[in-house]
């Protein structure tokens, strides 16, 4: 028995569910059950539930030995009010999937109807439904969880679909494809005084406007590092709302990027140095603390090719981009520990962008996601 109409509309209803009851980082509870319902249809070999919080593994066995292919979707959705209006819409206020990991879930879980339509012959094929990608947690626990960091995997793939690319089109790139970022909490402490006689406190507002000053010049200062980085300013706050009162603490944030983890080092390095440095010259009290850390991905070269192999068996046309992505994914913590691929699907030239308050995650980019993926792992027996 094919994969066929029936099982795609089966599986489009699914990601409309995950659509309508879009879950956070870390909550993705009823994500889990829905998700874990379809895979017990799909009779794998076993399921592992609750891998580093509500993650799922769904393990497909061959009767031969073999290897050990591993293939993820994330299931997490975003903090941002969903403008659309049609029947699925999101019903959780301020929460929706803006990212398309209820697509990304629902590919995945059409892999798993492949392979209970066509089991494998040798090896092992797991299938990770990974929470908290959004927050740059979920690839690293999982990797820490003992239900998980007994398995060794030869080969690991995930996909993102890429608004700005024709439809069904596959995206690679070898070696850096996504970069890495991390996000940066500067809190400054010095002494607050009456704002008659600002002289008896210790203000952090100059430190502040150097900070910022001096991240500019960092971000566009190319003798230092290999390829692109940028540190972006993202929020501001100093004192309090007292006219009375002069400002004794500020925190400033600010998000490093950079496609290269070598260079994330050297940034990471030069940002903390010019913190200790302001702040001694402001005599104030400093405390940097570090969030969100997601390292680049970086493919390995023969998995990108894998990949290119299966799209054009398929007729799918493969796009190689000239330079990384700008954004980051947690599946680089995968792609340090094993080789593999992370790729993309086109989402449509047009098509609202990730992250945009009117994206929805495009249906019929499912099957292109499924046959990549079943694909990659016939080819990898």
């Amino acid at each position: 028995m094919n994969f066929t109409n029936e099982h795609l509309e089966e599986l489009i209803a699914l990601r409309r569910t995950l659509h309508s009851q879009p879950e956070l980082a870390g909550k993705e509870v009823e994500t889990a059950k829905k998700i874990k319902a379809y895979l017990t249809s799909c009779q794998p070999a076993e399921i592992i539930e609750n891998i580093a919080g509500h993650g799922l593994l769904a393990i497909f066995k061959g009767n031969e030995p073999g290897k050990n292919i591993l293939l993820r979707a994330d299931m997490d959705a975003l903090p941002i009010s969903e403008l659309n209006d049609f029947y699925y819409k999101s019903k959780n206020p301020g929460v929706s999937h803006k990212c398309g990991h209820d697509g990304h879930s629902a590919i995945l879980a059409g892999v798993a109807k492949m392979l209970s339509l066509q089991p494998i012959k040798k090896g092992n094929v797991c299938l990770l439904f990974q929470p908290a990608e959004e927050t740059g947690e979920g690839a690293e626990k999982v990797l820490e969880d003992p239900k998980f960091c007994d398995w060794y995997f030869d080969r690991v793939f995930a996909l993102h679909n890429l608004p700005g690319f024709a439809k069904n089109t596959v995206i690679i790139r070898k070696n850096h494809f996504a970069a890495a970022s991390k996000g940066m909490i500067i809190s400054l402490t010095g002494k607050t005084s009456h704002a008659a006689n600002p002289e008896h406190g210790i203000s952090p507002a100059l430190a502040v406007s150097e900070i910022i000053r001096h991240f500019t010049d960092l971000s566009i200062d190319t003798s230092k590092f290999k390829a692109f980085k940028l540190i972006t300013i993202v929020h501001v706050r100093m004192g309090e709302k007292a006219f009375g009162t002069t400002p004794g603490f500020a925190q400033v944030m600010a998000t490093l990027r950079s496609y290269r983890n070598d260079d994330m080092e050297l940034l990471t390095s030069y940002a903390v140095n010019i913190i200790r440095s302001i702040a001694d010259k402001f005599d104030l009290q400093e405390r940097v603390q570090w969030t969100e850390e997601f390292p680049a991905s970086v493919n390995d070269g023969d998995s990108c090719e894998m990949v290119s192999i299966v799209a054009s068996e398929n007729k799918l046309q493969v796009i190689e981009i000239n330079e990384p992505f700008r954004w980051s994914e947690d599946f680089g913590h995968f792609l340090i520990k094993y080789p593999g691929v992370l790729f993309g699907i086109g989402a449509g030239e047009k098509y609202p962008k990730l992250h945009n308050p009117d994206y929805d995650f495009p249906d019929d980019i499912i099957r292109t996601g499924i046959t990549m993926f079943d694909g990659i792992v016939r080819k990898f027996q």
